[in-house]
């Protein structure tokens, strides 16, 4: 044996190490097993869950556009984690910005937008989903998300920030900023007159029961 790969002790202990090792990816690859088990039979997951749904995938992505990339459809934790928020909203202040936004991209696509597009990480230009219902009467929203903390309300700034896009872009319908917490005190007030046709403010607790409104029936 090559005593370069033998740690102090000798090779009894090195074959101690590797059966640890092998014990302890063999529990966790276990426990993963289980979960997606929960989660094929569409029950509600264990204590365990929320962590995994954190790193899960949650939507699927197709073709990319020239705004972004095209959701195809939502994956199974986008639903388990649906089902966590109904039993905990502050479970929402877990997620990455970036994962707040593929959640409400797959909301998009869940309440039946044909086409929706999740803009890029970097360079969105002032919408980070964008929803269209092409043909007649054709609709396209663009939703701005703010993933904000508990008592980081969003300012008028931001708001007025995507009025600034709908100004700009003549092809969007309405424009919606959407966040995890709160808006300023004052901002719906000063926003009134462009709302709803122009302007939506959708906060936290609305985000969630629009969320809880899009699972299937039990």
């Amino acid at each position: 044996m090559d005593s370069r790969i033998v740690p102090p002790g000798g090779a009894v202990n090195y074959t101690a190490i590797i059966a640890q090792t092998w014990y302890q990816h063999s529990t966790t690859a276990g426990s993963h097993a289980a979960v997606w088990q929960t989660l094929q039979r569409n029950v509600p997951p264990p204590e365990a869950m929320p962590g995994l749904l954190i790193q899960a995938t949650i939507i699927t992505l197709g073709d990319k556009t020239t705004a972004g990339q095209l959701v195809e459809a939502v994956a199974i934790p986008w639903f388990e984690i649906v089902r966590e928020l109904e039993r905990n909203p502050k479970f929402i202040h877990e997620f990455d910005w970036r994962k707040v936004e593929e959640l409400i991209a797959g909301a998009y696509k869940r309440e039946g937008w044909p086409q929706v597009e999740l803009t890029p990480r970097s360079g969105d230009k002032g919408r980070d989903v964008i929803a269209t219902k092409p043909g007649f009467g054709s609709i396209r929203i663009f939703d701005q998300v703010k993933a904000y903390g508990p008592g980081h309300n969003v300012p008028a700034n931001d708001v007025r920030a995507l009025l600034g896009v709908l100004e700009r872009e003549q092809n969007v319908s309405k424009g919606i900023v959407t966040t995890t917490s709160t808006f300023a005190p004052g901002v719906e007030e000063e926003m009134k007159r462009f709302m709803p046709h122009r302007l939506e403010l959708r906060a936290g607790s609305q985000l969630v029961e629009w969320l809880k409104g899009l699972m299937p029936l039990p």
